[in-house]
């Protein structure tokens, strides 16, 4: 009997290493991905800032290209109206040449710049 007594004690120390060295070997594999995780999250990171920078910029281009299509706008518009219409191009010829008729008020606005 004493000899099933040691063989037990031995399997119950070998149970209890194995299952130090499961805990070990899980804490482990725990550890590494946690480290691919911030190894992943690191190298994104200037990857955003450049996304960040790169949408700050095409907003910034967009606007620019509303303004020019607006002025493009406001021009052809302008561009038809001395073409078409005599009364538009008279006051805008007018307005240009400082003529004025006789008993003619005109106000003049300064703009601000």
């Amino acid at each position: 009997m004493a000899k099933q007594k040691i063989t037990g004690v031995k399997l119950t120390r070998l149970e209890a290493r194995t299952r130090v060295i499961q805990r070990a070997s899980h804490f482990g594999f725990l550890v590494f991905c946690l480290a691919i995780g911030f190894v992943v999250v690191a190298t994104a990171i200037p990857q955003r800032r450049e996304l960040d920078k790169l949408e700050l910029k095409l907003k910034a281009s967009k606007a620019r290209e509303q303004a020019v299509l607006a002025d493009r706008e406001y021009h052809f518009i302008e561009h038809r109206a001395l073409r078409e219409d005599p009364t538009f191009l008279e006051i805008h010829a007018r307005d240009r040449l400082d003529y004025f008729r006789e008993g003619e008020r005109v106000l003049r606005f300064k703009r601000e710049p």
